[in-house]
């Protein structure tokens, strides 16, 4: 009797995390996270259907060069006369592409290291958390340019690149968590039972960790698609592709005299990082509801002391 009520305790644990349709009304009723909600679908639908919003190629010449905004050409025109909306909105599939994979790439490097390491503990706890640090304390676009000027500018090596040095974060997040959860009631059942350490890991102590992990991997992708058009404007990106960093490198030269070229492909970059952040925030508050009453609380009493 003791064994079977320990394994249906283990086969379905209490959950941390909030059920899912808690989750969605504690987000719906965040206005700045469904303000960015907004933007960052908006910013996807661009992207997917830019072929049929757009003005054919990006890479179309024909256009009065340098010409301004107008009713043909919304975004104006740049020094070869290829039109800059049509240019977002196919930048907006790099930019968005390059950050969802180079976080995802991040994400599953953190969550793996932060998982042996929250979970042995010991030496390998030290040998992994020291090389964390080794890559905390480097800067992380430095690197990212060495290794693609290294490597060659594609897209594959920017992804690469920016998902290898973009995962102490979450390792060091996982880990805490790991360290947390395993001293939990349901993981001493679960050994008490023989249950096995991979089913132990990933059936019962990962789902419960993973939460914070997708909030540092939603945030990631804002700073994927800032350092993919750093690269890019340096000359680093792939040069086979129309990103919003390369438009701005094109742009450099014609600064003063055509204000255009440089305005939409940067207004495109501060809007889809700055929708991912409110998103990601928005998900921090609904999947942490206490940390998110205590900001309230706080900003509340900050109005009264005034």
């Amino acid at each position: 009797m003791a064994s079977s009520t320990l394994a249906s305790a283990t086969d379905s644990p209490a959950r941390l995390p909030a059920p899912r349709r808690t989750f969605l009304q504690r987000f719906a009723r965040n206005p700045a996270a469904l303000v960015g909600g907004t933007m960052l679908a908006v910013m996807v639908a661009a992207a997917v259907f830019a072929g049929a919003l757009g003005l054919g190629s990006p890479r179309t010449l024909g256009a009065e060069p340098l010409a301004p905004p107008s009713l043909r050409h919304p975004f104006g025109t740049d020094d070869l006369g290829r039109d800059i909306w049509t240019g977002v909105l196919f930048g907006a599939r790099v930019s968005l592409t390059v950050g969802i994979l180079a976080a995802t790439t991040s994400a599953v490097i953190g969550t793996t290291v932060g998982s042996l390491a929250g979970y042995f503990g010991g030496a390998t706890d030290n040998a992994l958390m020291r090389l964390t640090e080794f890559f905390l304390v480097i800067p992380s676009f430095l690197l990212a340019l060495i290794l693609v000027a290294v490597s060659g500018p594609s897209i594959a090596n920017v992804i690469l690149a920016i998902g290898l040095l973009g995962w102490p974060s979450t390792a060091r997040v996982v880990r805490a968590e790991f360290m947390s959860l395993r001293e939990r009631e349901f993981v001493t059942a679960a050994r008490a039972i023989g249950v096995g350490t991979g089913r132990l890991v990933f059936r019962q102590i990962l789902p419960n960790a993973a939460p914070p992990a997708v909030v540092i991997t939603s945030l990631g992708v804002a700073s994927a698609i800032l350092v993919e058009a750093g690269l890019s404007f340096l000359g680093l990106g792939d040069p086979n592709l129309f990103s919003w960093g390369l438009m701005l490198r094109n742009s450099r030269e014609f600064l003063r005299i055509a204000w255009w070229m440089p305005t939409f492909p940067g207004l495109a970059i501060f809007v889809t990082v700055l929708a991912v952040n409110l998103v990601g925030d928005g998900m921090n508050d609904a999947m942490n509801p206490r940390t998110a009453q205590r900001g309230r609380r706080r900003r509340g009493e900050e109005r009264w002391s005034r």
